[in-house]
């Protein structure tokens, strides 16, 4: 198993939408293998498939509860269906998210309180996943990386050009940008 580097906001498969995967392979399964690894070292919660430069319909997720219990898995094909949005605001408080692929900021951004996940996992038998609050969360940011759709993109004005600034400061605005989970410091 091994870290994979992370793109950063400006690669191109960021921006894509991802590929069914056709048939769960030995090198799918690798690749699930260094997902787990790379999304435990960076450390994150979820990791999709783009995020390490792989166009494929795949994310991992890992979270403790408040009771400390873990919740981790893989989908792979991922359908979702969400509630729709209450009207207002984000409470930047308690609806902040960050993004492996934009490391050390959040933002405030407006996401359902529940989410339904369908696909299947490594042994290609059904997976699905009913649930709420970060949990849902989690799910609705990795499954935007599989449409190309980053958190960033969902900002309001005024944080979509607090992003633009840090990116341009970082220099991630720019194909193929990365960085290596445990190796890279990316504080300025």
């Amino acid at each position: 198993m091994s870290v994979l580097p992370i793109r950063i906001m400006g690669d191109p498969v960021l921006h894509s939408p991802a590929a069914p995967v056709a048939e769960i392979t030995d090198e799918v399964r690798d690749l699930v293998r260094d997902m787990f690894e790379t999304m435990d070292a960076a450390p994150g919660v979820g990791l999709a498939a783009p995020q390490v430069g792989v166009g494929l319909r795949i994310f991992t997720y890992s979270y403790e509860d408040d009771e400390g219990q873990p919740w981790r898995g893989v989908i792979v094909n991922p359908e979702l269906w969400v509630r729709p949005l209450e009207p207002g605001s984000p409470d930047p408080d308690e609806e902040s998210e960050g993004c492996l692929s934009f490391p050390g900021e959040r933002f405030p951004l407006r996401r359902s309180d529940s989410a339904l996940v369908t696909g299947i996992d490594l042994e290609g038998a059904p997976v699905r996943i009913e649930v709420d609050g970060w949990r849902a969360r989690i799910l609705q940011h990795e499954f935007d990386h599989l449409d190309g759709i980053l958190y960033v993109d969902r900002l309001d004005d005024g944080d979509w050009k607090t992003v633009q600034k840090i990116a341009r400061k970082r220099g991630w605005g720019r194909p193929g940008a990365s960085w290596m989970p445990g190796i890279d410091n990316l504080e300025d």
